[in-house]
């Protein structure tokens, strides 16, 4: 049987992972999560109570299902403990109007009572509406472009003139802008109810900062601030793009837009554009490495050497030294580390930022308490010349070791924005528009529906339209992701980003902007990457159970020195040891396990032939059970090649080298197979003249004393020649196994054919075979021909396959398999296989194919051989396990310190935690990880 809930609580996809983990580890339970509606789809043999659910969901999180037929009825849940689905919340008496607040089972400061949830004041209206949205705004905002406002409405039509953050919601405020106001009265005029529209990346979003988690959904921010719910560092938008013009003869005009330059009347020409900075993360954390770096070696060498060397100073100046070198590394290199903690604290979101804000803090509060109040530290903990034990070098090494994996990981990390980028840069910036027979260059945004637009030779088309005038060839690839251009006449579509063969046509614009193809397989790869839900690193996870056992180590230790320790000193000696565990227990080399593995791991697998982009996909690579691969350019070649050379009395050689004559004359795709073909077998060519090409049929031209024919039968009817019937059946039993026949003809006589296909990489089929082996099941998505799609199943032996595939119905055969439980890979080298290449669990792109097949996927097999799926999968499980070994090296000196650090040894030999044996943990500990990271290296992948 099946029920729908609603969910309370849910807000990011990482609430919606959690959920869906949770429910469907019920027994007999089978849990369908939709984020953007808040609901659940509950699947079981029997009646599973809501009651069950519930508690179980208690246990992750403060998420809840209700009954969308008795809301709230479900069972009495108290006002402090009730969700709202918008963490938006009022008193029930409106004591101060229509305040909201924000944070759940707070009270209302003026009669006490407990907030609940604003829907449920919503509900008891079936009328309401609110006073404001993004589609209705105050009438005052038009008066008022370029200040701002808060996207909550929270003081209702008030608008504040700097930047910053709503004084009520603390929400970042959002700029009245022309086109803000112009959406929300184009709304209001059209009568439409405001809906909630897929997320799409828009001109206003061009160069702002988002999380790639969208933990808070479209939310953009102007600098890489980290994200406030994950800690993740955020991810820069492409920004917009611009064109720019000058003249050749006078440099210093520069125009944003085609036409002639002012000065002397020449065209103006498109100036080159800027690379732009991709890398702004990794430059910023270099820099703070690198100041980092520059603090910590001279407090390393004083806190060290200290122990070893007397100093011509006294232990407090070297303190005070240490702490005013301390500074830098902790206030400006690694305080966004220590935010980042701060807000896993906040939200109990706890990760490896809380262990390290756990530590670091406490090895810097205790050290600048130890150097004020010298005294009050116990004679047991003191190290050389009895000085007080200062822990600035901990601080120190600490946020040094975690930048540089931070670091480490933004160099080996692709933002997830390039592929938008890469399609972006598809389109053309300009179109060349006809006004009354005349041309004007115009930018791509001034092109309407209906105008009339002129394709030169060699351009992207523009928009989406059908031609009116002309024929070419046009390269679809792009679309259907097949390497043969297709011939296009009067009334045949077109669409934008394709590319214009060697003929010039005219096209009538139907579908501009966003309505376009281009715009729509642009969407769907942005759509796809947002709906991935996040995969929880597996130090976070550490870290969730880590953080709480440290704590309540740290309490237990404080405890029974409270009731145990010496006369006198036993709430002093309480405290400095729970500090210590505390500090020893922040492991330095946790911020360089994963990365570390990661760089050696990339490496690895370059050499390899395979380019990982992210550790994510790595986690699940050895567990992926179906792959889902295009043909084109992913099993076979990509490009048409010359398979057979049928004759029917005369040499071989002679069709061949007839062929290659004409062919030098044309401009046909499948010219080059033949040229190739002749080059190959050193075929010289022979003159020729009076060549002629005639559309949609062939060529011809004089070669000698005879006219020669090259093309279809449509061809060879119109010139009144026949073809042999044993030929003809011989022709349509290679055209059944998906070639493409031409013809050759010598005067009125048939001389014979070539086929020509796409032929299949020589590696595909023993690859195709090992997956099967491994356990997956192979499909084969294309959007060629039913006939052509059965040829190469039928010779790889795979038994699903779909033909006639778009860019959308690919996406959705990744995501009805997903739904099913399935762990999703998907191989493709086009653009037509980008949507789908995003919405994969993981994503593998041919790097022999398009840029955006490649910076959409999340692993690049640099061959474009198949067989690299089965050494992905095995570099995977290494890699994986050697994680694993890392985050053992970076915890187990620090967890065998903690007894140290909490008394253990005291009773019986006076030992209590020393500076000494908190560095040899952090040597030790960054030395066993590094070392067992180079074992990757020795790993064998063609196993």
């Amino acid at each position: 049987m099946q029920q729908q809930y609603k969910i309370l609580g849910m807000i990011c996809s990482g609430c919606r992972k959690k959920i869906s983990e949770r429910l469907n580890s019920i027994e007999g339970v089978t849990a369908d999560i939709d984020l953007d509606n808040h609901t659940a789809t509950i699947t079981s043999d029997k009646t599973t109570e809501l009651a069950v659910l519930n508690k179980a969901l208690e246990e992750i999180g403060n998420y809840k299902l209700e009954d969308p037929a008795h809301p709230g009825q479900t069972s009495f849940v108290k006002p402090q403990d009730r969700i709202s689905p918008s963490s938006v919340y009022y008193c029930p008496m409106e004591c101060e109007g229509d305040k909201v607040y924000f944070r759940q089972g707070e009270r209302c400061p003026v009669c006490n009572m407990y907030l609940v949830p604003v829907e449920e004041k919503h509900t008891q209206d079936p009328n309401y509406q609110p006073a404001y949205s993004s589609a209705h705004l105050p009438e005052n905002f038009k008066d008022h472009i370029g200040s701002y406002y808060c996207p909550m409405f929270c003081e209702k039509d008030k608008v504040y003139e700097e930047k910053g953050d709503c004084p009520v919601c603390h929400m970042h405020l959002e700029p009245i802008t022309e086109e803000l106001v112009k959406n929300a009265e184009t709304h209001a005029h059209a009568h439409h109810s405001h809906h909630h529209e897929a997320p799409k990346v828009t001109d206003e979003m061009a160069g702002k900062y988002y999380c790639p988690m969208y933990c808070e959904g479209d939310r953009v921010y102007d600098s890489n601030v980290g994200c406030p719910v994950c800690g993740m560092d955020l991810v820069k938008y492409p920004e917009k793009k611009t064109a720019t013009y000058t003249c050749p003869m006078h440099p210093e005009i520069i125009i944003h837009e085609p036409g002639d330059c002012p000065v002397c009347g020449m065209d103006l020409v498109r100036m080159p554009d800027k690379n732009e900075d991709e890398d702004e993360t990794y430059q910023i954390l270099r820099k703070k490495f690198i100041v980092s770096l520059v603090f910590t070696v001279p407090v390393f060498i004083l806190s060290m050497g200290g122990m070893m060397l007397d100093f011509p100073f006294s232990h407090e100046l070297q303190g005070l030294f240490e702490l005013v070198l301390t500074l830098p590394v902790l206030f400006y290199s690694g305080w966004f580390l220590i935010r980042r903690g701060w807000v896993s604290f906040k939200t109990m979101n706890l990760n490896m930022f809380s262990l390290i804000i756990l530590g670091v803090a406490a090895a810097f509060i205790f050290s600048i308490a130890a150097l004020a109040f010298p005294d009050m530290i116990p004679h047991e903990i003191r190290g050389h010349n009895h000085g007080v034990p200062l822990y600035f070098e901990a601080v120190c090494v600490i946020l040094t070791l975690v930048i540089l994996g931070q670091l480490m990981e933004a160099l080996a990390h692709k933002k997830t924005g390039n592929a938008i980028r890469e399609l972006m840069n598809l389109s053309p910036d300009e179109a060349t528009l006809l006004i009354n027979g005349e041309e004007k260059k115009v930018l791509i945004t001034q092109v309407k529906a209906g105008d009339l637009l002129k394709v030169k030779p060699g351009e992207k088309i523009p928009v989406d339209g059908h031609i009116t005038e002309g024929t070419s060839n046009v390269d679809e690839s792009m679309i259907t992701g097949e390497p043969v251009p297709v011939e296009k006449s009067i009334n045949n579509k077109v669409s934008a980003g394709t590319i214009n063969g060697n003929q010039v046509f005219i096209m009538k614009a139907e579908k501009v902007g966003d309505e376009t193809l281009l715009s729509q397989i642009i969407r769907l790869v942005n759509e796809a990457s947002r709906s991935k839900a996040p995969i929880q690193k597996l130090t976070d996870k550490v870290a969730k159970i880590f953080v709480p056992a440290v704590i309540l180590t740290a309490a237990a230790t404080f405890i029974i020195w409270q009731f145990f320790g010496p006369e006198g000193k036993r709430s002093l000696f309480a405290f400095v040891n729970a500090v210590a565990v505390l500090i020893v227990a922040c492991p330095c080399a946790l911020g360089l396990a994963t990365p570390m593995s990661l760089m050696v791991g990339i490496g690895k697998g370059a050499k390899n032939g395979i380019l990982i982009k992210n550790a994510e996909a790595l986690e699940q690579m050895n567990k992926v059970n179906v792959l889902i691969t295009d043909k084109t350019g992913t099993l076979t070649e990509g490009k048409p090649s010359v398979e057979h050379i049928e004759t029917v009395q005369e040499d071989r050689a002679l069709i061949l080298q007839l062929a290659f004559s004409l062919n030098r004359n044309s401009e046909h795709p499948l010219s080059g197979a033949v040229i190739r073909k002749a080059q190959d077998e050193n075929i010289p060519p022979l003159k020729t003249e009076g060549f002629e090409n005639i559309s949609g049929k062939g060529i011809k031209g004089n070669i000698g004393e005879e006219t020669v024919y090259l093309g279809n039968e449509s061809m060879l009817t119109v010139y009144h020649i026949s073809i042999p019937e044993n030929l003809k059946k011989k022709a349509v039993e290679i055209q059944s196994k998906a070639h493409t026949i031409s013809y050759v003809a010598q005067g009125n006589e048939v001389l014979g054919f070539i086929s020509f296909t796409d032929k299949i990489k020589e590696s595909s089929k023993k690859a195709v075979k090992r997956l099967f082996d491994e356990g997956i099941e192979v499909i084969m998505l294309t959007g060629d021909n039913e006939h052509t799609a059965k040829a190469v199943a039928d010779e790889l032996g795979i038994r699903n396959f779909k033909a006639n595939c778009l860019p959308e119905d690919k996406l959705n055969e990744v995501k009805r398999l997903q739904q099913e439980g399935k762990i999703v890979a998907m191989t493709g080298d086009g653009i037509n296989d980008s949507p789908a290449l995003a919405q994969a669990n993981i994503g593998i792109a041919m790097g022999t194919g398009t840029g955006v097949a490649i910076e959409s996927s999340e692993i690049t097999l640099l061959k474009g051989d198949l067989s690299g799926i089965a050494k992905a999968r095995l570099l995977s499980e290494k890699l994986l396990k050697n994680i694993r070994e890392n985050l053992f090296f970076a915890f187990i000196y620090n967890v065998l310190g903690m007894p140290v650090a909490a008394g253990l040894l005291y009773p019986f030999f006076g030992i209590l935690l020393s500076p000494m044996i908190a560095a040899a943990a952090m040597s030790f500990s960054s030395l066993s990880v590094i070392l067992n990271s180079l074992r990757l290296n020795s790993v064998n992948l063609s196993k």
